[in-house]
């Protein structure tokens, strides 16, 4: 028994190979996934640009390409749009854990002296990235509750050090000096020395002195 249709099935099987092939289909999502624009603040926009100009590309192609290979086409070019959507909200969203993690000021409810007595005890304990950690995050909560500083969570070392640096002059190379040390720890992920979290701890002294 003939069914309509079943004839045409041996040529549309015996067509090409699809275009592109799986393995030029990662390639492709690999080249779009290095280019900077995806870093970009509109992120989302030149996604669903370069989805649009893929769908623009297969329409025009539609007329000439066999139904089967169209249509894998198809699928491939929206399931590569949904894989790139992915990934770049997965990477937005370690970039924020990354940056909430690395801030000066966060939402952490703790006074200056609880975090100055957690970097003492990190001190006495050896662990000197956590001692100076909690010093430079004490010494910018003691300026918050001085008013010498905004309560603003999210701020960032360098945001401190520009603050500070006009609130205590001849303490800016000090503040400066303090600031990138604790970037190095929480973004370069540095070891730190008994010295250095000392020097932390001692600048928190000078400017709580400081009128």
């Amino acid at each position: 028994m003939n069914l309509p249709g079943l004839a045409a099935l041996p040529r549309l099987l015996a067509d090409p190979p699809l275009d592109p092939s799986a393995d030029e289909a990662r390639d492709e999502l690999r080249r779009e996934l290095v280019k900077p624009e995806y870093y970009d603040a509109n992120i989302v926009q030149r996604i669903i640009e370069w989805i649009e100009r893929s769908m623009d590309d297969a329409v025009e192609t539609a007329d000439r390409t066999p139904t089967l290979t169209w249509f894998a086409g198809l699928v491939i070019a929206v399931a590569l749009g949904v894989a790139i959507a992915l990934l770049v909200t997965r990477a937005r969203a370690t970039a924020r854990e990354q940056k909430d993690a690395a801030a000066v000021l966060t939402d952490e409810r703790v006074t200056a002296a609880e975090l100055r007595a957690r970097a003492e005890a990190a001190l006495a304990e050896g662990r000197h990235e956590a001692a100076l950690v909690d010093g430079f995050r004490a010494l910018a909560v003691r300026q918050v509750e001085r008013g010498r500083l905004d309560d603003a969570p999210g701020t960032t070392a360098a945001e401190v050090a520009r603050a500070l640096g006009g609130e205590f002059p001849t303490h800016q190379p000090r503040v400066a000096s303090s600031a990138g040390m604790f970037d190095g720890v929480m973004y370069g992920e540095r070891a730190a020395s008994r010295a250095q979290a000392t020097a932390v701890l001692e600048l928190d002294d000078d400017l709580r002195r400081a009128r």
